[in-house]
């Protein structure tokens, strides 16, 4: 009889310390945590189906993450009045430096000349601002889309041809065959011609022979052009199935009226 009592005091004394443990490790872990960064330490964490139980906790942190997305590149163009540095530096429309001045001069001089503010560095310090014509900033604007569209895209293979203006015609020839097999295979093809000093030679005639030459396949990307005094390029490409179809269709039409065209002369033969 002593032992059964003994046996069920301690299984009470068991019950009440498990029920004590969870109420003060539950009133712990229920609490707001704060924003803080914790480093890792030994703590006890409470198990129902056991008295305690010591574990390891890793470093956590209850803090929000900032997360910054990188900023956009803004296109080219007039940033209006909003400016948000106070002070810059200065280009006028020219292309000469002003130098740094406060925003409020900046605007002043945009206002006194019908200028527009243009920012051209950013992160320069001071961000680099230019004031120009709205016929200024409309002929950057091509320029930049022009080189942008002569860059070559990620994963199109672009090959380099260069060459004098006074170029053998047997020279020529075998050049050309070699655009011929880039094109074939899709790959842009860049052009750079000099001009040789005792040719007459036209470096831009000598670019249409050799579009005339791989017509069939191949137009330009980009339209032959001076880069600097006496040098010249374009860059061919490969047609799009769809510009072969229409140059096909275009063909047969011509084709079709010089047909009609030949046939009304041998009728206006006879009736003669």
């Amino acid at each position: 009889m002593t032992t059964f009592c003994v046996m069920k005091l301690l299984c009470q004394a068991t019950r009440n310390k498990n029920r004590y443990a969870k109420r003060f490790f539950g009133t712990l872990l229920t609490q707001t945590p704060q924003k803080s960064v914790f480093s890792p330490f030994w703590m006890v964490v409470p198990d129902p189906r056991k008295s305690s139980v010591f574990g390891l906790t890793q470093p956590f942190c209850t803090a929000e993450k900032s997360h910054t997305e990188p900023k956009t590149k803004a296109a080219f163009g007039s940033v209006g009045r909003r400016i948000p540095y106070r002070i810059l530096h200065v280009i006028n429309q020219d292309g000469e430096s002003l130098g740094n001045m406060h925003r409020a001069e900046a605007l002043k001089l945009m206002d006194q000349h019908d200028l527009k503010l243009v920012l051209l560095r950013e992160n320069a310090e001071p961000p680099v601002y230019r004031l120009m014509t709205g016929q200024q900033i409309h002929e950057e604007q091509l320029r930049r889309a022009e080189k942008k569209k002569a860059s070559p895209k990620p994963g199109v293979v672009q090959k380099e041809l260069s060459f004098s203006s006074a170029i053998a015609k047997n020279d020529l020839e075998t050049k050309t065959k070699q655009i011929a097999q880039w094109i074939e295979k899709k790959y842009h093809v860049k052009v750079t011609i000099r001009q040789a000093k005792d040719s007459n030679t036209d470096m831009f005639v000598l670019f249409d022979q050799i579009l005339e030459t791989v017509s069939e396949k191949a137009t330009y990307l980009s339209k032959p052009k001076v880069t600097r005094e006496g040098v010249s390029t374009c860059i061919l490409r490969h047609m799009s199935d769809k510009e072969l179809k229409a140059q096909k269709m275009e063909k047969q039409k011509n084709s079709t009226v010089k047909k009609d065209e030949n046939e009304d002369v041998k009728s206006s033969e006879l009736h003669q």
